[in-house]
């Protein structure tokens, strides 16, 4: 803990005075960060760090496992903080990003090792859905293997959820809202994407397209063409 207070030193006697104008541009005109992230809360990610973002790029949200409760189900902090986000910040991206050799998911894999966590348990229901669809489409699977299918359609299983918070749902209904999938691989130093069309998590390459869970895309086409066909 000592270590980590000094620290705090060195944030007030190198880091702020090296980064003054920042923080005073920050102060005067508030926040407009360009994405919320919500990420697990395990200690080996940081998502400033790997997205390389200064203070004000990033509304972060961390909790054990990256979930995200269906709309209603919980009035806790996942929710206010992507409601704030979206309707008061304004971002325009969301991202839900899970990791590799992750507790959360081992402890979705083997309950067991949640007894005497009930609250923990309770939050990890939110994650049924992964674990139904890896129990039901690869049965075989065990040990690192398992966990990481499980870390990689819990990411999915978020996102479904996310849609059914009404400030998102408007927000990409309008088109002005993009979902991502990250998953990050400790061991490699790799951030997959999902890829929305194919399903499929893929490494993020400099000189390649994002891949993109959900892109951008207004709906008013759709419902004037169904209008018309009923008119």
């Amino acid at each position: 803990m000592n270590e980590l207070i000094g620290r705090v030193f060195s944030f007030e006697k190198t880091i702020f005075p090296n980064s003054s104008d920042l923080f005073s541009k920050l102060t005067t005109d508030g926040q407009s960060p360009k994405a919320l992230m919500i990420s697990c809360a395990d200690s080996r990610i940081v998502p400033e760090q790997i997205m390389q973002a200064q203070p004000g790029d990033l509304f972060v949200c961390r909790n054990a496992g990256n979930i995200v409760p269906p709309y209603a189900t919980m009035n806790g902090g996942v929710s206010s903080t992507v409601e704030f986000a979206v309707a008061a910040l304004k971002v325009r991206d969301i991202i839900v990003c899970g990791h590799s050799d992750c507790g959360a998911m081992k402890a979705l894999s083997q309950p067991e090792m949640l007894e005497g966590m009930p609250n923990v348990a309770a939050w990890l229901r939110h994650g049924a859905a992964a674990s139904h669809v890896v129990d039901s489409c690869q049965p075989d699977l065990e040990g690192t293997e398992r966990v990481r299918a499980l870390s990689l359609e819990n990411v999915m299983a978020q996102i479904a959820h996310l849609r059914t918070h009404p400030s998102v749902a408007a927000a990409i209904a309008r088109g002005e809202m993009a979902l991502h999938g990250w998953f990050v691989d400790i061991h490699a130093g790799q951030v997959l994407g999902l890829n929305g069309e194919t399903g499929e998590f893929v490494p993020l390459r400099e000189d390649e397209e994002l891949p993109v869970a959900l892109p951008a895309r207004a709906r008013h086409g759709h419902a004037n063409i169904e209008l018309e066909a009923a008119e």
